[in-house]
């Protein structure tokens, strides 16, 4: 059962995120939140796969909100709904700590298959124009490539800021010769040769803040 938490100011918007979820076999709306803050108090008790929230909330926003769920509940997936069209926000919400990023403006059946890229665990930074072209048609400038993984992408930011494999393992809860592996595996993936490649790679891209 995939359990997901909804967060939106708007009562109707979760009504409706609601009924369009759980109209999908084995998954649950185990929570709803008005604001940023209750979304993180939620996200902290009910650990949920996924947690969606809106970018513009009371008391925190959903980038905030999601800084500190991916605090208090590491494992959840985040997908952020905007209804804002702008070049940076796909690496304000990669930086943030997001999975996904998909534009209120976009039909139900866009929400459940980013639902279905994150339960996947892709990684989805795009909005959807009003066009409703597929999130999947392009990266989008700031991203990294979608080859990957949220862990990768969360284990390479750590790099590129200078952090050891030993305390990447700690704050990760993984074991020092595990984040080898994965910096291995995201240096043959980018096609880099060394941290400072990746460094440089990660300015570049906006992975990280100059």
């Amino acid at each position: 059962m995939l359990s997901v938490l909804v967060a939106d100011d708007h009562e109707l918007v979760r009504m409706s995120l609601r009924e369009v979820l759980e109209d999908h076999q084995d998954w649950l709306v185990c929570g709803e939140a008005a604001t940023g803050l209750e979304a993180v108090q939620l996200a902290a008790r009910l650990e949920p796969c996924v947690a969606i929230l809106d970018l513009k909330m009371p008391d925190l926003g959903g980038l905030e909100a999601t800084r500190r769920i991916r605090m208090v509940s590491p494992r959840t997936e985040i997908l952020i709904l905007t209804g804002v069209e702008s070049s940076h926000l796909a690496s304000d919400a990669l930086l943030a700590g997001a999975h996904g990023l998909v534009h209120k403006g976009g039909s139900a059946d866009e929400v459940v298959k980013a639902v279905e890229a994150l339960q996947s665990h892709q990684v989805l930074l795009r909005p959807i124009p009003r066009s409703r072209e597929s999130c999947r048609a392009q990266d989008p400038v700031g991203a990294p490539p979608r080859r990957l993984t949220p862990r990768e992408v969360e284990i390479a930011q750590l790099l590129a800021k200078g952090h050891t494999n030993m305390a990447i393992g700690s704050l990760l809860g993984i074991s020092a010769k595990t984040v080898e592996t994965h910096r291995a595996n995201i240096l043959g993936k980018l096609e880099l040769k060394s941290v400072v490649e990746l460094v440089r790679y990660a300015l570049r891209t906006q992975l990280i803040e100059p």
